[in-house]
C-alpha cells in the first residue's frame, strides 16, 4: 500500500453508544440493536450526526463459525438519551492516533487490513502501549449494496 494511500488522523476523546453481536453474523445483529436505538435519538444512516465504527470483539477462533462484532455509535452530547435500552452501553473513548486508510466494497476489506498492517511494519510508527481498537467505518451506512460500502479502516499508532 502507498504511503500516499494512508492518512494520520488523531481521533479525539469520544462519548459513544455501544452494542455487541455475537454468532456467525454478528455485524448484522449489532448493526440492527444500533440503527433502532439511533432512531430513537432521531438519526438515520447517511444523515447529519450519524457516524459508526466497528470491529470484532471477540476475533473469530479456528474451527468456530462464531465471533462477535462490535459496533459505536458516536453521540454528541446533545444527543444524549435519558434512558439507555438493554444491550446498549454508554462509553467514554480516549483520545487516538490512527493510520486511516479508504477502500471501496465489502469483498476487499480483508485485504486491504492485510495492506494496512504491512504499511504499519514498514513504517516509522510503533504500537501504542495501551493498545486501543481496530475500526472500521462506513463512510456511505444508507447504501444497501455492500459492494459499493465505502469503509475508512483505522489502525491505531503511536511516534
Amino acid at each position: 500500500m502507498p504511503h500516499s494511500d494512508v492518512r494520520i488522523v488523531d481521533m479525539p476523546a469520544m462519548r459513544v453508544a455501544s452494542t455487541l453481536g455475537y454468532g456467525e453474523t454478528p455485524e448484522d445483529q449489532a448493526a440492527r440493536r444500533i440503527t433502532t436505538f439511533a432512531a430513537s435519538l432521531g438519526l438515520k444512516p447517511g444523515e447529519p450526526g450519524y457516524r459508526t465504527f466497528g470491529f470484532n470483539n471477540p476475533d473469530p477462533s479456528p474451527g468456530s463459525p462464531n465471533y462477535g462484532y462490535e459496533i459505536w455509535l458516536l453521540l454528541e452530547p446533545e444527543a444524549m438519551p435519558d434512558e439507555v435500552p438493554e444491550g446498549i452501553t454508554i462509553k467514554d473513548i480516549a483520545p487516538s492516533k490512527y493510520a486511516v486508510t479508504r477502500f471501496t466494497g465489502l469483498e476487499n476489506i480483508g485485504r486491504t487490513w492485510k495492506e494496512l498492517v504491512a504499511w504499519f511494519e514498514d513504517s516509522p510508527y510503533m504500537r501504542p502501549p495501551n493498545w486501543c481498537t481496530c475500526l472500521e467505518e462506513i463512510i456511505n451506512p444508507a447504501e444497501t449494496d455492500p459492494q459499493k460500502w465505502i469503509f475508512d479502516l483505522y489502525l491505531p499508532i503511536t511516534t
